[in-house]
């Protein structure tokens, strides 16, 4: 088998939607015939960890951990200054982990005798380091893959760093671009958005979404659950665009007209939030005791807490460059058989959703749209009739071993 260096600042025992990618492609590429290496940072002071993803590295696979140099994971006085230092770093707080790591992976890379490199992002100092390889090591084959945009992030175009930064970030954007032997991005939208603000011919760039894994259900129930009251999860972070108004108004709106008994319906919300400011905003709709914060829960957990709930919720901003943006969890939903309540902005996201059946939609500010569709649900509920409706020839599509397969293709391409 091939060996292929997977560079991975983020990989378990840290936590969060933007690990699995990484993770799940390590744990399926011995199946088509390519051995992974995985170089990534030490456990340090990670902001979330997750140590049910170790579950997902095959044994044997070699993974080589260097000290972090987080700035923003330091503690005691050093805690303020440090989350200003990463703040600060340019393009993000991996750089300092990049700078000192370089001489080690070109050892573990002559070591290992690896021939392809694999980095991906975010953070995109993974990216630098890559760079880096390739020009000490120019037969190397570099492989980029971004899981999100870089300079043309919805979330950096809300807040634009100062036109300085911004323009140091859009050269690393473009050597990284124009160097790398093949690119993938997360989207056919992200894809073309990288190809058109750096020029490029586009033909060695490819897509990937992301998928779900069908061993993550083995041993669970499947059947939907008969709750006694009306049941929806969200999982996944609430922050910069994705804000939970709309539905938070929706709700209480149905509540308050008399159409949904507050005593028949109760929403959790999964992720690491600040606990206090959302449970502010939660009162704020009269919702205190109609949704509970769960917090943040293992992976195996937050899959347990989908399969029990009648419906799940998913929320994505809107805005410049939404369009282009997947919310990583709409995959995992794909899998459960529970109807998907969704508030989403035009895009590759609402396309996906409309395209296998796995739920309704309403435009992400479209508060008459989301009580519609979340009135609809809770009467298909109370009448015994809530149903999952999605397309099994397209969900299919997105189950990680097959990705992992198109990822192996890449890799064979010639260059």
């Amino acid at each position: 088998m091939k060996k292929v260096l997977i560079i991975a600042n983020q990989f378990p025992p840290m936590g969060g939607s933007g690990v699995q990618r990484s993770v799940k492609f390590v744990k399926n590429l011995r199946y088509f015939d390519y051995e992974p290496v995985v170089f990534t940072r030490q456990e340090g002071n990670m902001p979330v960890k997750d140590t049910t993803l170790l579950k997902d590295i095959p044994e044997g696979v070699r993974i080589y951990r260097t000290k972090p140099y987080e700035a923003p994971e330091l503690k005691g006085i050093m805690r303020i200054p440090g989350k200003v230092l990463g703040k600060l770093t340019i393009p993000d707080s991996a750089y300092f982990w990049y700078k000192a790591s370089r001489k080690k992976a070109e050892k573990v890379i002559k070591d290992e005798g690896i021939s392809i490199i694999y980095t991906t992002s975010a953070p995109y100092s993974d990216h630098l380091l890559g760079l880096w390889l390739k020009k000490r090591m120019p037969s190397l084959k570099w492989v980029v893959d971004f899981r999100d945009e870089w300079t043309n992030n919805p979330y950096t175009l809300d807040s634009p760093y100062n036109p300085v930064r911004t323009s140091i970030e859009k050269k690393m954007e473009n050597k990284v671009v124009t160097t790398a032997d093949l690119l993938i991005a997360n989207s056919s939208v992200m894809r073309d958005n990288f190809i058109n603000n750096n020029g490029i011919s586009g033909k060695n760039f490819y897509v990937i979404p992301n998928g779900y894994d069908k061993e993550d259900f083995e041993g669970l129930d499947l059947t939907p659950p008969t709750n006694s009251v009306f049941t929806l999860v969200y999982t996944g972070a609430l922050y910069g665009r994705r804000k939970p108004d709309v539905f938070f108004s929706a709700l209480s709106e149905l509540i308050k007209e008399g159409k949904i008994d507050k005593n028949k319906i109760k929403v959790q919300l999964i992720g690491n939030y600040h606990k206090d400011k959302l449970q502010l905003q939660i009162d704020s709709f009269g919702l205190k005791d109609v949704i509970e914060i769960v917090g943040y829960v293992p992976h195996d957990e937050c899959i347990k807490r989908q399969l029990s709930a009648d419906c799940l919720l998913l929320i994505e901003g809107g805005g410049r460059g939404a369009n282009a943006f997947y919310t990583g969890k709409v995959f995992e939903y794909m899998n459960t058989g529970r109807p998907v309540l969704s508030l989403l902005p035009e895009g590759v996201a609402k396309e996906l959703v409309v395209k296998s059946g796995i739920g309704l939609v309403s435009e992400t500010s479209d508060k008459e749209g989301a009580k519609l569709n979340l009135l609809k649900y809770y009467n298909d509920w109370k009448n015994g009739s809530l149903a999952f409706e999605g397309k099994r020839e397209v969900i299919d599509n997105y189950e990680r071993r097959v990705l992992t397969g198109k990822l192996a293709e890449i890799f064979s391409t010639k260059v």
